[in-house]
């Protein structure tokens, strides 16, 4: 049975990822800052010694995108050294690594959709330090699979999907209408992740997210929508809801066919949330 490790196992993603991979027949090792210190190589290097994956999928990350401003120097220890630490294991142990990026390694300035192969030029701390994990993967291993997500949502943290459920009665409710990306469930990359994994992909980078684009304001209409909410619902500027960090205007990705249409995806999401799910 193959074994894989996934970093990270009790966040939002790694709560859905580990039991697909189990339902697909992996022998998964779930590993969390008590069980897996990224920061620490000593720890990193023991841990991956005694057992043995072929894979290590790297969940684990700092993602707060805004505190990352004020806080750089914790970002780049899990976000950069974190990474590092693995890609260099993984590296000389001839392991796969599995490394969860962002829409944030880009600008957002590009007229177009953006493809693996386009130039990152990350405008926040975030992005800058999961850049900066992308070319430590690249780097030290020769075995790796770089995974672009946008706009992440799951049931097992706190997203944009439930903080507008939990919103739903203002009399009023604003949602910046001018920044565009790609709305993506946490099952939805982690059937992508298993996707490449199966079909054993050509090493490198890919864009797994929802397919299609949309704003914060067209993905708040559509989840209220989708929930038979009537909601005062009015878009804005990002001039008029500014933030620590600044964001992408325009950084839908190219996903290949890997994730289903993003509205599919909340559609089935909002069916199974269970009832109180809001965070």
């Amino acid at each position: 049975m193959t074994k894989i490790l996934v970093t990270g196992a009790k966040g939002m993603l790694g709560q859905d990822l580990c039991p697909i991979l189990q339902d697909e027949g992996y022998d998964v090792i779930e590993t969390d800052v008590d069980t897996l210190d990224i920061t620490d190589l000593n720890m990193v290097k023991d841990v991956l010694a005694s057992q043995k994956p072929s894979f290590v999928i790297h969940c684990a990350a700092y993602t707060n995108v805004d505190k990352a401003e004020e806080d750089l120097e914790t970002a780049e220890k899990i976000n950069v050294k974190g990474t590092e630490n693995l890609a260099k294991v993984c590296g000389d142990n001839d392991i796969t690594l599995v490394y969860i990026s962002t829409d944030y390694v880009f600008d957002g300035t590009k007229n177009g959709v953006y493809t693996p192969d386009d130039k990152t030029n990350p405008i926040n701390n975030y992005g800058l330090t999961k850049l900066k994990g992308e070319e430590a993967v690249k780097k030290y291993c020769k075995k790796f699979y770089i995974t672009r997500t946008a706009w992440l949502y799951g049931i097992h943290g706190k997203n944009f999907v439930e903080t507008m459920l939990s919103l739903a009665d203002k009399p009023e409710l604003k949602v910046v209408d001018d920044q565009v990306g790609c709305p993506t469930w946490t099952v939805e990359l982690a059937n992508g992740i298993v996707e490449l994994l199966e079909d054993r992909a050509e090493y490198g980078i890919y864009h797994v997210c929802g397919s299609g684009k949309t704003s914060w304001y067209g993905f708040a209409k559509e989840i209220f929508d989708l929930g038979g909410l009537n909601v005062n619902l009015k878009p804005c500027t990002t001039d008029e809801f500014p933030r620590p960090a600044k964001r992408p205007q325009y950084s839908v990705m190219d996903n290949a066919g890997l994730c289903r249409d993003w509205k599919a995806a909340l559609k089935d999401y909002m069916a199974l949330r269970p009832e109180g799910a809001m965070v």
